[in-house]
């Protein structure tokens, strides 16, 4: 049977979500399972081969290898009649690797000091995928179809030894050519991960920018300060920059964007350690996102979004069909046809949603008195506000 099709559709899965994957043969040289796009700093040893490494392995089971740098494998044996039938996933990790692991790591395999930051740029490359990710269900499920009784089971591949080594030169080390295409790599990446991120708030996207954020950590952070928690407050800046522009290109007005940004930046220069500031990135994007959702009035007309802002700027003003129209030289029923047919509510149940919303609001967050809560909302009549 041909799985070219699934086995497409299974690494265009991966493929977004930054998992590297490939099909190869156990006569491969395991080196194979380093990918060219990683740093050259986990090498494997030479005389070692797949077929060496996994030795025979089972058509129904899935395989889990951990190596002593905490990178992961998942190897799959598919049924097809080829020399090259092994689908390796990986490397990825379980969860992010902090700047003392990265030490404690190196220690433990008597890694040069000089290549702890080759070794942090490594892990700063690895996509994290936590043992409840939905991606590994999705390769459950995709396993189970591909399989004729559609059941497999699950081995974790405990080896004595592990075939990777961390490169290290006896003479002192120079600036290659592969070291400067690895370097050129590394920000290839970066920068494209920062640009589908964007693509992602413009387009208010948050389920597709969900699974880019997951894979932040603090080794992925660029380099520009020696103190770490400095460097990583340096990034929410340029984030918080990066994602405002975002919005603004997904058709969210700046009096919308304003607040939001605001807010951030008076935050990040509190923030007490650099996890404090991966979490607010994250908090960012959801945060930046839902204004897209929300506000985005990129398919609206000049006359609805001005009509928009007019009440979003000051829900407790007088505000009616009339007055909006007269602000801007209409008819009310020019407006009141346009705003119909691009929002879909009329001016007036624009204007009382409005209004019940900031009530919600005020009303959940304040222990002001209903009646000071009526006025904010640009209702004078106490009564008409409760009812």
């Amino acid at each position: 049977m041909n799985f070219e099709y699934e086995l497409n559709f299974l690494f265009d899965i991966l493929k977004k979500c930054h998992v590297h994957a490939s099909v190869i043969s156990s006569n491969d040289g395991i080196e194979v399972l380093t990918p060219t796009h990683f740093l050259r700093s986990i090498k494997a040893k030479s005389t070692t081969t797949i077929g060496q490494f996994l030795g025979i392995i089972d058509s129904n089971t899935k395989y889990k290898f951990a190596n002593e740098y905490k990178s992961q494998y998942i190897f799959i044996k598919l049924p097809i009649e080829s020399e090259r039938n092994i689908l390796a996933i990986g490397p990825y990790l379980s969860a992010p690797i902090s700047s003392k692991e990265i030490v404690e790591i190196s220690e433990k395999v008597g890694a040069p000091t000089d290549l702890i930051k080759s070794l942090t740029e490594y892990y700063s490359l690895l996509p994290i995928l936590p043992e409840n990710d939905n991606l590994f269900v999705m390769i459950d499920a995709w396993f189970e179809h591909i399989l004729e009784n559609g059941s497999f089971t699950v081995v974790e591949l405990n080896k004595a030894y592990s075939p990777f080594i961390l490169q290290s030169d006896t003479v002192p080390r120079t600036v290659s050519s592969e070291d400067v295409e690895a370097n050129l790599r590394m920000i290839e990446m970066r920068y494209s991960f920062e640009n589908e991120l964007i693509r992602a708030v413009s387009q208010g996207q948050q389920h597709k920018g969900t699974i880019l954020i997951s894979q932040l950590n603090e080794n992925a952070l660029e380099r520009r300060a020696a103190d770490p928690l400095r460097n990583a407050k340096n990034y929410c800046i340029i984030m918080n920059t990066l994602l405002r522009k975002a919005v603004e290109d997904g058709g969210v007005h700046p009096i919308y964007i304003d607040k939001t940004s605001t807010e951030f930046a008076l935050r990040i220069e509190q923030l007490p350690t650099t996890k404090a500031c991966t979490d607010m990135m994250v908090e960012m994007f959801s945060s930046y996102c839902r204004l897209v959702y929300k506000n985005s009035m990129k398919s609206y007309s000049p006359i609805v979004k001005k009509t928009i802002l007019i009440i979003d700027s000051d829900i407790s003003a007088e505000l009616c069909l009339s007055g909006l129209a007269k602000k801007q030289g209409i008819s009310k029923g020019y407006l009141a046809t346009v705003f119909k047919r691009e929002t879909h509510k009329t001016v007036s149940e624009y204007i009382t949603d409005k209004r019940i919303e900031y009530a919600m609001y005020l009303l959940s967050t304040t222990h002001l008195q209903i009646q000071t809560v009526a006025l904010y909302c640009g209702i004078v009549d106490v009564q008409h506000f409760s009812k």
